[in-house]
């Protein structure tokens, strides 16, 4: 019996490899097992490989796996792109219509099945994808009635007999498989789960329910991968609460649009990936100067230009905090589980009320469509805190006096009213202003307002629920991992193997990248032998962040992906190994 399983269905794009492992993963998940599903997609609609991988495990995976036990294959292309990854003792279930072969050295065991004529003789190719769950079924000696009530919800509208011939793929790729194996069977039984359901979700459905957690009434968007998922999701669930999603002409209208409706007191955000975030820059200014509160998401994505839509990177980090001309506060937010995801979309849009300043929170591709097992969100933990918002104002005599919307505070967090309140009026503009909000172009003026505005965060790190997520058990370590967004799961993951090894490691986890928590990242550094800052990226910019923040130039080493593929423990391991080993990477 084995404590977990990896599996991959491949073939073309808009053949239902995605379906397949949808069918598949939940299934798996109501039995009880917990479940981490990644994707690679081609950016169009129809046609170019693709893939899904699913790792099965009896206990909480985090991270994408780097091997492979089971690959079910739609063509040649699936076997010759991922017949690598298979362990010696894997097996692929092919599709017997495309005669598949495997390489000359492979070890793995290779099954053809007759998927298409199978599904064919029961009145549709369509089921070859049931056909083939049969098939996995059997490898993995379960039973094919775990899929029934799957099959019913997705196919029940259909009538009873859709639901019956599907069943019947499923069980014909079954004792297909069971007739292959002999009686020598498959090795790769999983144990058996704890029975418990829990949630099953992508990243970007854990944004969206922590934006309705938070009270929004208003998405504005412009579709975009990865971030597209949140829109779809609230399209359907917003209406329920009274909101609604605008698809909007481009992305400048999707951020002024919140911005608008922030500035009237409704909760409204915005999300996007790199090339819509580019052109918000001029928005995200204008919240900042009228200090009006703004959430953004941005889901990374391969870049420049549209680069790989569709593949993973994190390389917005300097935009998200540098990206807007001229300075204004604000924060930027790096969930690395969907859970966390959850937690700090809600507190995004307390922040963004709080301190009046635009929020971005920053997923990245293998965060947003990851598809993985979560525990239920404990409600208890919400709260909507909507900062100095003014429900009365006190009349003034002179009536030529407007309310001071910007006024100088020691906190630099000024009164706000909602437009419609009783004597509440004051000028908004995009220039330089000053406590009534109109246009002042005077040094001293400039002077106050900017230091006004740049003091608001003055202490914000100090405030900050967890700024970076800490697995340190060691005092003195040989090596610290430092990592953020979804690179977590496979750090720490490369951290059982490296421990293994005897290898004192520590992690740190970046969770607040602006304002960045320096005092609390340093001594972590300061009592590591050697530092290993991963990201998905070329240049290394959380690295040169920490060393623009905390210093040790010296001492801190990059291993950097970029090739549109997330991180593997292996590969972390690896790079690991080279920096305790050499003092520097090479691989």
């Amino acid at each position: 019996m084995k404590a977990q399983i990896a599996w991959k269905v491949g073939g073309q794009q808009g053949e239902g490899i995605e379906s397949t492992g949808e069918i598949f993963s939940v299934g798996l998940n109501r039995l009880g097992y917990f479940l981490y599903g990644y994707r690679h997609f081609s950016s169009r609609i129809k046609g170019g490989h693709t893939n899904n991988k699913i790792r099965v495990s009896t206990e909480k995976v985090n991270a994408v796996s780097g091997d492979l036990d089971i690959l079910v294959a739609f063509d040649q292309e699936t076997i010759d792109l991922n017949e690598h990854e298979l362990t010696e003792e894997g097996i692929i279930i092919a599709d017997a219509k495309f005669n598949p072969t495997k390489p000359e050295n492979s070890k793995a065991q290779l099954y053809a099945v007759p998927f298409t004529e199978i599904a064919s003789e029961l009145g549709t190719s369509l089921m070859k994808n049931m056909v083939a769950i049969g098939a996995t079924c059997a490898v993995m000696n379960l039973e094919v009635e775990v899929f029934t009530s799957v099959i019913r919800e997705i196919f029940g509208r259909k009538g009873e007999e859709i639901v019956q011939k599907n069943m019947q793929a499923m069980q014909e790729g079954y004792l297909y498989i069971k007739d292959s194996l002999g009686d020598s069977g498959s090795s790769l039984s999983l144990a058996e789960a704890d029975g418990i359901r829990r949630m099953f979700m992508i990243g970007n459905d854990a944004i969206a329910l922590g934006a309705l957690a938070a009270g929004v009434r208003l998405m504005p968007a412009y579709p975009i991968t990865p971030a597209s998922d949140i829109m779809e999701y609230l399209i359907k669930k917003l209406p329920k609460v009274g909101g609604t999603v605008i698809q909007t002409e481009d992305e400048i209208a999707a951020v002024t649009m919140a911005i608008g409706s922030n500035y009237t007191g409704t909760r409204a955000f915005t999300a996007s990936a790199g090339p819509g975030l580019s052109l918000m820059m001029e928005a995200i200014g204008l919240s900042g100067m009228t200090e009006t509160p703004l959430v953004v998401v941005d889901t990374q994505r391969g870049g420049p230009s549209t680069g790989l839509p569709t593949k993973q990177e994190q390389s917005d980090l300097m935009q998200m905090i540098y990206g807007t001309h001229g300075e204004i506060p604000k924060v930027v937010i790096a969930p690395s589980t969907a859970e966390e995801a959850f937690y700090d979309a809600v507190e995004a849009f307390n922040i963004a009320d709080e301190y009046q300043c635009p929020v971005i929170l920053l997923s990245d591709l293998q965060l947003s469509l990851a598809k993985q097992t979560v525990n239920p969100f404990d409600l208890g933990q919400v709260e909507i805190r909507r900062g100095k918002l003014v429900q009365e104002v006190e009349a003034q005599e002179d009536k030529s006096t407007y309310f001071k919307r910007f006024e100088i505070t020691e906190d630099g967090i000024s009164p706000r009213v909602l437009p419609g309140t009783k004597d509440g009026i004051h000028h908004v503009t995009g220039l330089e202003h000053d406590e009534e909000g109109r246009p002042n172009e005077f040094a001293p003026n400039r002077k106050k307002q900017m230091d006004k505005r740049m003091r608001k965060l003055s202490n914000f790190v100090e405030k900050f629920p967890n700024p970076i997520a800490v697995h340190a058990p060691h005092e003195q370590a040989d090596l610290l991992l430092i990592g953020f967004n979804s690179t977590r799961g496979a750090i720490e993951e490369a951290m059982e193997l490296l421990e293994k090894d005897g290898v004192k490691v520590n992690h740190v986890h970046i969770r607040l990248i602006h304002p960045f928590p320096a005092d609390q990242v340093r001594p972590y550094i300061d009592s590591a032998k050697h530092v290993l800052v991963l990201e998905n990226n070329a240049t290394g910019q959380l690295a040169n962040i920490i060393k623009m923040n905390v210093g040790y130039i010296d001492k801190i080493q990059s291993h950097l992906r970029f090739d549109g593929d997330p991180f593997y423990s292996e590969d972390v391991y690896k790079a690991s190994r080279e920096v305790l080993e050499h003092g520097y990477v090479n691989i």
